[in-house]
């Protein structure tokens, strides 16, 4: 039996993983700060340690409580558009903050290192095929470009001291545990999914569509959603890998799904109509944001389980039924909504 540390673990996908872990007989710690996480996501059993990771002394202490087998990182600040207003904050939060992790992890001989990266690290190809393994990173935004400073800095820490780092590099985590505990609570809400879902039950105003004029099949942009229960297999999957050496890959679909595909999933799934606003495209979006994942499938085997759009919807769906509140305290049954 191992044991691991998940930072960010109380987070969405962060969450998703803590449970496969805990559920595969595994001992797992949670490390989160809780402004993004919940505690009511972390399994009854898996500690959860209240920890900024700006506190070095204290991420220290926990490497010395408990000897891990391997770190998993999921903590960041990750809205693109807010860091473009605030970007000195990204950069500085996610870089010192993901060094003080991995310092603590080097002091304690703890040398497996699981990073949470985005496929945001790339210009997107001007033809609109998949981002390729082998695609030079060239971030467009704070936010991406505060995940590649990291991976550069984590390749000195390799070099120097041994730790070994799998990046997985994905843009959209989607849906919800299959079982329906985990969910998406995010505040303010940002992915379409659980937006089209709100915007469907009245839980919200109508969702608005951006961009409706793009050269794509039906004029909506294309964005690559893999489901979150497949991304922390393959959070799992990469282990293995890092007995040796440092490794990147890219997660994704290789076909992705317009946004007009996405809202008519999801009122297939709910039964009811999505109300949208139509506004003009976004500065910065692109048409088509896709990656492809062949290199890390013939690495470890790994292919996304759950591949059909109304099934990944069916999920984020069920969740919303059951906790239309999230996990705050005012959360109720859907029929108690109206």
């Amino acid at each position: 039996m191992s044991c691991y540390l998940v930072a960010g673990g109380a987070g969405f996908i962060g969450s998703h993983l803590v449970k496969t872990l805990h559920r595969d007989g595994h001992r797992v710690v949670v490390l989160d700060n809780l402004t993004q996480g919940h505690a009511a996501s972390v399994p009854t059993g898996v500690p959860l340690l209240k920890i900024d990771l700006a506190d070095q002394a204290s991420v220290d202490g926990v490497f010395s409580r408990y000897q891990f087998d391997a770190v998993f990182h999921f903590a960041a600040l990750s809205l693109v558009g807010e860091s473009m207003t605030d970007p000195l904050r990204y950069c500085r939060d996610n870089v010192a903050n993901t060094l003080n992790l991995a310092q603590s992890a080097i002091k304690a001989n703890c040398l497996r290192f699981v990073f949470s990266s985005t496929a945001a690290l790339f210009l997107p190809p001007d033809d609109g095929s998949p981002i390729s393994q082998d695609a030079e990173p060239c971030p467009q935004n704070a936010y991406g470009d505060s995940k590649w400073m990291i991976e550069r800095a984590l390749g000195w820490a390799d070099k120097v001291h041994g730790l070994r780092t799998a990046s997985l590099r994905y843009f959209n985590a989607a849906g919800c545990d299959v079982e329906g505990d985990l969910g998406e609570d995010h505040d303010p809400e940002t992915h379409l999914i659980p937006l089209a879902i709100d915007a469907a039950l009245g839980l919200r105003a109508p969702l608005y569509l951006f961009g409706t004029d793009y050269a794509t099949r039906d004029r909506t942009a294309i964005r690559d959603y893999v489901h979150v229960d497949d991304l922390a297999a393959a959070h799992v999957a990469v282990l293995e890998k890092l007995d040796s050496k440092s490794c990147h890959y890219n997660l994704g679909t290789g076909t992705g799904s317009s946004v007009r595909e996405v809202l008519s999933a999801v009122e297939r799934v709910a039964g009811h109509p999505v109300p949208i606003v139509a506004e003009r495209r976004r500065v910065g979006d692109p048409p088509v944001l896709v990656a492809e994942s062949s290199a890390f499938t013939a690495a470890t085997g790994w292919e996304p389980r759950m591949t059909r759009l109304d099934d990944i919807v069916a999920t984020a769906w069920n969740w919303r039924r059951r906790h239309p509140g999230g996990y705050g305290p005012n959360a109720r049954p859907l029929s108690a909504v109206g």
